[in-house]
């Protein structure tokens, strides 16, 4: 079947295109999903949980009756939807997660990144800067504790981001799904280089199974876009697009809840802590995409 990604597939796209919209919540009151313990989902749950991701690439799951701290929650809920092959960063956890909370020691190497300090952080998709063959699919963000004030995430489906950059222009689309659209320079550490630049597609066409992923950030330091007219107008209006899209959702995630998506484009704003509220949640990055079909026999039995 023609993919609607496919530039030359109007009609495909237009057919596609119009189903997303419709479906596409408004409220994100929508994506919520209660659970009665997300470490054993029930069929009905995991049904619940894929329709919102149909519709949206992405559900927001809310078990505030269980201990919000107890991070065997969003490691087992991910590990039901197919969420297995966890990326085990660096700044991550023994178990893969990411502690995702402000520095207090200046000492601390994670004050020197924007997502372990209280500043805002502006659209990204996560690993943005990842080889290809590390490319990040999915991702989970449970809340262990909100902030005193602040820390809200604006949430976009980044198949929307595709479809208001294609009706603003195809050319656009076609610009960053350049090899060479994006390139995240080399990061370098005291003694050598702790990352290597990264290359690649804003947009991506997955050749096995053809699903689109996205590899974005907003920032304007540390990143090279390439300097052809089309990719800098193509840069340009995408920026547009998010600061002002009308299907951009905005969740303020509470102790017990969670998002879990297909790398869904997202932000989140400054905040302010206090003792009794210091914002932390646990983040895990995987390199497969959400699945529902991991227990058939038991949904329809």
């Amino acid at each position: 079947m023609p993919s609607p990604f496919d530039l030359a597939n109007e009609s495909g796209y237009r057919a596609w295109r119009a189903a997303r919209l419709a479906a596409y919540p408004r409220s994100v009151d929508e994506l919520v999903v209660p659970l009665a313990d997300p470490r054993h989902l029930t069929p009905d749950e995991i049904d619940a949980l894929e329709t919102r991701c149909a519709r949206a690439n992405m559900a927001i799951y809310s078990a505030p009756h269980l201990p919000a701290t107890d991070k065997s929650i969003p490691k087992q809920l991910g590990q039901q939807l197919g969420l297995v092959r966890l990326e085990g960063n660096y700044l991550a956890d023994e178990d893969g997660l990411s502690s995702i909370t402000p520095a207090d020691d200046e000492g601390d190497v994670r004050g020197e990144f924007i997502p372990y300090t209280h500043k805002p952080i502006n659209w990204h998709t996560d690993g943005y800067y990842n080889a290809p063959d590390r490319r990040i699919l999915g991702m989970t963000l449970h809340c262990a504790q909100d902030a005193e004030e602040g820390g809200e995430n604006a949430l976009l489906d980044h198949e929307i981001a595709y479809i208001q950059l294609r009706d603003a222009s195809p050319d656009y689309v076609a610009a960053l799904m350049q090899p060479d659209a994006m390139t995240i320079p080399a990061r370098m550490d005291e003694s050598n280089i702790a990352r290597a630049a990264q290359r690649g597609p804003v947009f991506a066409i997955d050749p096995e199974q053809g699903f689109l992923t996205m590899r974005y950030t907003a920032r304007t330091r540390s990143i090279v876009w390439k300097e052809d007219a089309v990719t800098q107008a193509a840069v340009t209006t995408l920026a547009d697009i998010l600061a002002g899209s009308e299907y951009t959702l905005t969740a303020r995630l509470r102790p017990g809840m969670g998002l879990v998506c297909n790398n869904v484009l997202h932000t989140r704003n400054g905040f302010s802590d206090s003792p009794q509220h210091r914002r932390l949640l646990y983040r895990g990055r995987y390199y497969d995409r959400l699945r529902f079909d991991l227990n058939l026999p038991a949904r329809a039995a």
